[in-house]
Order: structure tokens, then C-alpha cells, then sequence
């Protein structure tokens, strides 16, 4: 038996995207054969699967697509950014992308849908990507939008590929005005979206439970300034004024063109679509958001598999 090196487990994840250890284990099973590990590990891949869907899936990318007047955007979620780069990868999260278009966009119904390419649900066909990969996969969260007449605006911040990225934004305008017009401000507002992350499309849309914190927040900072109820009161408002101009999109000062409001940069977009334009919807996805992730060190790890 040949002796297995950090090298050859390289090569081997390289060439068929599996898991460091998995491949150390393949390679010691068909004494360092290449060829014959990489079919060792296609006929094992399956039976793995499940033992793998325990691992933090924290990487992955955004995906968004589009069909007439309907876009979603979808995350799927990898272990290490190493397979987010992987050609196969990438293929089952457009593949994903376009299926969910012809869903409702829940995560459930998206997941319930064949994917063509399989002729398997989308849920089965990841499943058999984790196993031909070897990291843990999942479809986390999908999110579509829709007009009836209209456009619905995608944006991909720092795109890795068509359609592909780490953060994702859809933009729902309705309008009955010039198409390819409405579609440029919608864009302009979706990479507004992107850089200022906002709470809600209209200052009434907040989530009042968020509002009522802050309003708590500014209670308690107001009260030690010592003032009276009634002028602690006036300043409470104005900063919840402030706060909500902050996080309403509508409300913000456009990234674009700093002197106007969003609602503004909408309002005058509407000379060149040639209609009135209402800002129906958003939906903005950064991958990982809200999980934990673990840390790992890549050469820790080769070390580790090659050590056994």
C-alpha cells in the first residue's frame, strides 16, 4: 500500500469535490489508486449522506432568477466556501433558482418541486450532492416576489457568477409604464437595498415589537437627561421620527444620489417609465445570516486527514 500524502487527498477532493476525510478513507481503502478511489467513493457516496446532514452549513451562495413578472432569490447553504466554488455547486443552485421561480417560493414547496435535471425533488437531488460532494447541503431559506404588472428587479452583490453570489435582492414595482426604464430604477433600489439593509419598505411596515424596543431604549436614555415627562416625551418621538427614517426604505437617503429620499428617486424615475411607480415589495437574502458558524483551519484539516 502506498503511503496516502496531504497531495493525494487534494487531488482527489479536487477532482470529485468530496470531504478531506472521505477522501483519506477512500484512498487508504484502494491502497492510494486514484481512479479506483474516486469509485469507491461514488458507490459510498449515497449511504453517507445522512450521516453528513449534522454539520454546520454556513457558506454557499444566493441565488435569484426570473421569468415575465416573478423573481426569487434562494440560499443554499455548504460547509466551506471551497465547494461554494465548486462548478457542480454552482450548477444546483441556478438549477434550484429556476425551479423555484415555478413555486409559490416557500422553502417547503421549492424543496417539493422536481428538478429537472435529476428528475428527482429538489430535496433529493441535494441529498445526492451532499453524498457526491461530501459536506452538508440544505436549502435554507427562498423568497419570491410578483406583479401583476410590473417588473420585479434582481440584484447580486459582488457576483461569483450568472445569477450567483453572497447577497441577493429582489425589488416588486408596479407600474403600466416602459419596462426596460422601470427595470433600471428597480435595480438602482435594489443595490440600495443591498448597502443599507433596511426593516421595511414604509415607516408604518416596521414590525412594531422592533419599534417598541427602541422606544423603550430612548425612554430610559431620555430619562437621564433629567428632563421633565412632557419635553422627555417630544424627544422620544423625534429620535423614533429618526429611527424610522433610517430603517424605512422609503424613507432613506438613496446611496445613488444622496440629496433625495428613495421615495423620491421613485417618484422621479416615474418621468421616464411614463407612469406612477408603487414599490410593492423587497426581499434581500445574506448568505449565513443569522448562523453560527464554525470556525476551521484548511491546513489543520489536510494535516488531520493525511495523520488519520
Amino acid at each position: 500500500m502506498s503511503e496516502i500524502t496531504a497531495a493525494m487527498v487534494k487531488e482527489l477532493r479536487e477532482k470529485t469535490g468530496a470531504g478531506m476525510m472521505d477522501c483519506k478513507k477512500a484512498l487508504a481503502e484502494t491502497g492510494g489508486d486514484m481512479e479506483a478511489a474516486i469509485d469507491w467513493l461514488r458507490a459510498k457516496g449515497i449511504a453517507k449522506a445522512d450521516k453528513k446532514s449534522g454539520r454546520t452549513a454556513a457558506e454557499g451562495l444566493i441565488g435569484v432568477s426570473s421569468q415575465g413578472t416573478k423573481a426569487v432569490v434562494v440560499e443554499v447553504n455548504s460547509e466551506t466556501d471551497f465547494v461554494a466554488r465548486n462548478d457542480a455547486f454552482q450548477d444546483l443552485v441556478r438549477g434550484i433558482a429556476k425551479v423555484a421561480v415555478s413555486t409559490n417560493g416557500s422553502v417547503d414547496a421549492v424543496a417539493a418541486a422536481t428538478y429537472p435535471a435529476s428528475g428527482k425533488s429538489v430535496s433529493d437531488t441535494i441529498k445526492d450532492a451532499i453524498a457526491t460532494i461530501g459536506e452538508n447541503m440544505n436549502l435554507r431559506r427562498s423568497v419570491a416576489l410578483s406583479v401583476e404588472d410590473g417588473v420585479v428587479a434582481t440584484y447580486i452583490h459582488n457576483a461569483v457568477s450568472d445569477g450567483l453570489g453572497k447577497l441577493g435582492v429582489l425589488v416588486a414595482l408596479k407600474s403600466t409604464g416602459d419596462k426596460e426604464a422601470l427595470n433600471a430604477i428597480g435595480r438602482q433600489v435594489a443595490m440600495h437595498i443591498a448597502a443599507t439593509a433596511p426593516l421595511a419598505i414604509r415607516p408604518e411596515e416596521v414590525d412594531a415589537a422592533v419599534a417598541e424596543r427602541e422606544r423603550n431604549v430612548f425612554i430610559e436614555q431620555s430619562r437621564a437627561s433629567g428632563k421633565p415627562d412632557n419635553i422627555i416625551e417630544k424627544m422620544v418621538d423625534g429620535r423614533m421620527r429618526k429611527f424610522f427614517e433610517e430603517v424605512a426604505l422609503l424613507s432613506q437617503a438613496f446611496v445613488i444620489n444622496p440629496d433625495l429620499t428613495v421615495a423620491a428617486a421613485v417618484k422621479e424615475a416615474e418621468k421616464a417609465v411614463g407612469a406612477p411607480i408603487e414599490v410593492a415589495g423587497m426581499a434581500r437574502l445574506l448568505l449565513g445570516e443569522g448562523v453560527e458558524k464554525e470556525e476551521t483551519d484548511f491546513a489543520a484539516e489536510v494535516a488531520a486527514a493525511v495523520k488519520g
